[in-house]
């Protein structure tokens, strides 16, 4: 069943309505919940490709091969990247210590793995690590060009941003190979 935005919405209103700030908001409060978020409604929404995949005997490599274009990545890329790029966003503004990850999870079983693993690492994540983490420089090299950024815009230009894209992009090729899915399980798809 398709979880409707509306339903989603009750079930963010609610969690809002419980959430206090008795703080500054941190680099960690804007970033590590968030991705963790995420992370949670990807894995929802994986399940659910999974289960139609079964259902109606797609196999799965029909999934993690799929892509809206032929120039574009696969799906299997997406799911890499959003994981990276959470990862990689801890390491950049909390210093933590880079975990290697090989990009080759080509199932239903050894992504939704991924995804754990990187919900596991951003959990251990702690506030105190993002101290300072705003005005931290960040260097990184994209399109073989090096860019820097302070810690905030790194996360808001970049992190964030590129984070969102690539959940959209596996959200609409599932959506485009018939996967049962709606704007509810994207917003709010596995929270409770």
């Amino acid at each position: 069943m398709v979880l409707s935005w509306q339903d989603a919405f009750e079930t963010l209103s609610t969690q809002s309505s419980k959430q206090t700030v008795n703080m500054p908001l941190s680099l960690y409060d804007t970033s590590i919940p968030v991705f963790i978020r995420g992370l949670t409604s990807l894995s929802h929404i994986l399940t659910t490709a999974e289960k139609h995949a079964s259902e109606n005997s797609i196999p799965e490599v029909d999934i993690m091969e799929a892509r809206l274009a032929p120039d574009m990545l696969p799906f299997q890329f997406q799911i890499w990247t959003i994981c990276n790029t959470a990862k990689n966003s801890l390491v950049r503004l909390a210093g933590t210590e880079s975990i290697p990850t090989a990009d080759d999870q080509k199932t239903f079983k050894t992504m939704q793995e991924r995804i754990k693993a990187t919900i596991d690492i951003l959990q251990a994540a702690g506030r105190e690590q993002f101290e300072g983490a705003e005005s931290k420089e960040v260097t990184m090299v994209i399109a073989k060009q090096e860019r820097k950024f302070t810690g905030l815009s790194y996360l808001t230009t970049f992190a964030i941003p590129n984070f969102y894209f690539h959940v959209m992009a596996a959200y609409a090729i599932l959506r485009m190979k018939g996967v049962p899915i709606g704007k509810g399980d994207y917003l709010a798809g596995g929270q409770s």
